[in-house]
């Protein structure tokens, strides 16, 4: 380090060096999901081509030697001379930041693609890249390494690390075959550089079907078909649906619909100043009218879960934006003058519904598609063109005031339980409010409203206390013997409690069971959920092992899943691991038996085994727990709830999306799917898994 600081210390990145120096700038990260933005980037060029009406197909391929490729049957890269640069379309396309056709230049008229980096930082970012465009009736070629256009020595199939020679006086863009008259397209395989991402970067392939499953929704008539090779067997998924955004929601809905999948759509116009590149090469701010073209869907299921996916021009944004704040104040706008205008049947009172109250329950799509859209930062996650806003919550107003005014018997009829739902939820809201505020932890200046039949523990300690649910009033008795009443509390279950999962809130809090749990716990429920207010460092469902047992436990599971998730995905719900047998083995002599607890048939039958081996006799018959009740206090407290000698299951959520769609199966209202897999998973339950 040195004092002196002067102009010659200055340093000017030119081209792509700028990227290879900062590639966090433009990709976000150099881990895996960098590397997928590379990939992104690619694609989206080829998805603008399809938006606008080019090519009905993308081919996606990821190679073994750790290299991808995306095909297009669209109108293929220019091939001719750019006249300000005096290089091919090509070259300016994958060389120059801040190139190509989506500057207003009417090539598009609305795209992802909005800063004209995405071809060129992934080449700058590549060992190698590969480009093959069909147009005019050839096939034209051109190769990069680092960015730098040249020739690769290939012998066979290519290789990033093949000699390379860099174009010394001109670049060429060589023809290397022809094609059929009118068959255009274009060709991108590329290696991502090792220098630049981490060692374990990798292509994610269930992001990448995700991402594909996404887009082909949102450009109906689009086929995007992605093949593995990878693998000694490659897999290929086709994605294609013709039903657009109406069918993507139905796609994500978690829930069962209490309205159909409505669709609305408008558009409006703004103007703003933008500066427009003239012919000579000036830039000057003018005023240009936009058109901006709004399409939703959405339908409200029965669930409180809210799934809003927003795009702008097909690119996701997961941050929202001028357009999601549009749609949220437009939902807001009608369903509280709806609610107002009802509220006498309703028995609304003098309550206002809140914002969270209507997202309840919501799965919407919502894609807006506007010329030149100005985004916060090259990843394109924030929409910022003010003007959105305003037209969005314009056509929202109007559509789906549309629907409440409809004369139609099912449009009245699905709107009526919309605001009968959207109410639940407020009254939910305040009820849950109400319990939160009223039941804290009972002291000595405090009384306690907590349910009578729960046995609470002495400590403040929440993070040491521990709540046990049991199953029956039988097996209560024996926890409070067996229990540690300083730090373990007791709440009894009448049996298999309420199926969450088919009910509505209103149902769930007004039966007695759950609406005890959710009061023992004092977190609140749903939305109101606050973690930091439980009673209890770990929640404990205590059932028996069998059947019946573990129903209850997945009936508990449920209401944990529902409506106070975030226990689970801090890892404080567990379920108790009781024992099934109890082996008492013989000792000989005045030497006092000992006492042997296994979890299962097939550990009882090694326990045996190796006792016979050993010469040791035990008592007949062995003991079968079929209940918690059937243990004293020492056999339970001993295997089941002392700290020092028990085992427990902890209950975790690894995904979210997968655990949803296995409630739904197993637990929803909608029994069809549940039939056809108890009847497909049939032959993989053999008699020897059955303990009887």
């Amino acid at each position: 380090m040195t004092a002196e600081y002067s102009a010659h210390h200055l340093q000017v990145l030119e081209g792509l060096e700028a990227v290879r120096k900062r590639p966090g700038m433009y990709i976000g990260s150099t881990d895996s999901r960098g590397l997928m933005h590379c990939l992104w980037e690619i694609i989206d060029n080829s998805v603008d081509e399809a938006l606008g009406g080019h090519g009905s197909r993308i081919d996606i391929i990821l190679y073994p030697d750790g290299s991808v490729e995306v095909r297009d049957r669209a109108r293929g890269i220019p091939v001719d001379v750019e006249p300000r640069t005096g290089l091919s379309g090509v070259e300016v396309v994958f060389t120059k930041l801040h190139a190509g056709g989506k500057f207003g230049g009417g090539s598009y008229a609305a795209s992802g693609g909005l800063h004209g980096v995405g071809a060129s930082v992934v080449n700058a970012l590549s060992e190698r890249l590969d480009v093959e465009v069909d147009r005019g009736g050839k096939t034209w070629a051109m190769s990069f390494r680092h960015g730098e256009p040249g020739v690769f020595a290939d012998k066979g199939q290519p290789r990033s690390d093949a000699p390379f020679s860099a174009f010394e006086k001109k670049s060429e863009l060589r023809v290397v075959g022809k094609t059929a008259k009118g068959v255009t397209g274009t060709r991108i395989r590329y290696w991502a550089d090792r220098q630049i991402f981490t060692k374990d970067a990798a292509f994610n392939l269930e992001e990448l079907e995700q991402r594909a499953r996404q887009t082909a929704f949102l450009v109906p008539g689009l086929e995007i078909v992605i093949r593995d090779e990878r693998t000694d067997e490659p897999r290929e998924s086709v994605y294609a649906f013709a039903g657009g955004i109406s069918e993507f929601a139905e796609f994500l809905a978690p829930d069962t619909a209490i309205t159909d999948t409505w669709r609305l759509t408008g558009t409006g116009t703004f103007t703003e100043t933008v500066p427009v590149l003239q012919p000579n090469g000036a830039m000057i701010p003018t005023d240009v009218s936009r058109e901006c073209v709004v399409d939703v869907a959405l339908r409200w299921g029965v669930g409180y879960e809210t799934t809003i996916r927003s795009f702008v021009n097909i690119i996701a944004t997961p941050k929202g934006g001028t357009h999601q704040t549009g749609f949220e104040q437009g939902l807001m706008k009608v369903l509280r003058a709806q609610v107002d205008q009802n509220s006498r049947r309703l028995k609304v009172g003098n309550d206002k519904i809140e914002k969270d109250d209507i997202l309840a329950g919501l799965t919407a799509v919502l894609t807006v598609r506007l010329p030149e859209p100005q985004f916060e930062g090259q990843t394109k996650e924030i929409l910022g063109t003010p003007a959105v806003r305003q037209i969005v919550t314009s056509v929202i107003t109007k559509e789906l005031g549309a629907k409440f005014s409809s004369t139609k018997r099912d449009d009245k009829a699905r709107t009526a339980l919309l605001l009968d739902k959207v109410v639940s939820e407020m009254k939910a809201r305040i009820s849950a409010r109400t319990h939160k505020e009223t039941q804290r932890r009972k002291n000595a200046l405090e009384s306690s409203s907590l349910p009578a039949k729960l046995a609470d523990c002495r400590t403040n300690d929440v993070a040491q206390s521990e709540l046990f649910i049991v199953e029956g009033d039988s097996a209560l008795g024996t926890a409070k013997h067996a229990r540690n009443s300083e730090y373990q509390a007791l709440l009894p279950i009448r049996g298999k409690i309420l199926n969450v999962q088919k009910a509505s809130v209103s149902d769930m809090l007004s039966n007695a069971e759950c609406a005890a749990i959710i009061q023992v716990i004092g977190a609140g429920s749903g939305r109101s959920f606050d973690l930091e207010a439980a009673r209890y460092g770990k929640i404990i469902l205590m059932s028996d092992a069998d059947v019946d047992g573990a129903h209850i436990r997945t009936l508990l599971l449920t209401l944990f899943f529902r409506y106070m998730r975030p226990l689970i995905e801090a890892g404080k719900v567990y379920a108790a691991v009781p024992p099934l047998h109890r082996v008492v083995v013989i000792n000989p002599g005045s030497k006092p038996n000992e006492t042997i607890y296994t979890y299962s048939e097939a550990e009882l039958h090694t326990l045996l085994a190796k006792l016979t081996k050993a010469g040791k006799r035990w008592q007949e018959p062995v003991q079968r727990y079929k209940g918690l009740g059937e243990m004293d206090a020492d056999q339970l407290a001993t295997t089941t709830m002392d700290r020092a000698g028990r085992t427990l299951r902890r209950v975790r959520v690894e995904d979210a999306d997968t655990a949803s769609s296995v409630f739904e199966l197993l637990m929803g209202s909608d029994v069809a799917p549940r039939r056809e897999f108890i009847v497909d998973s049939s032959d993989r339950l053999g008699r020897e898994r059955i303990d009887a």
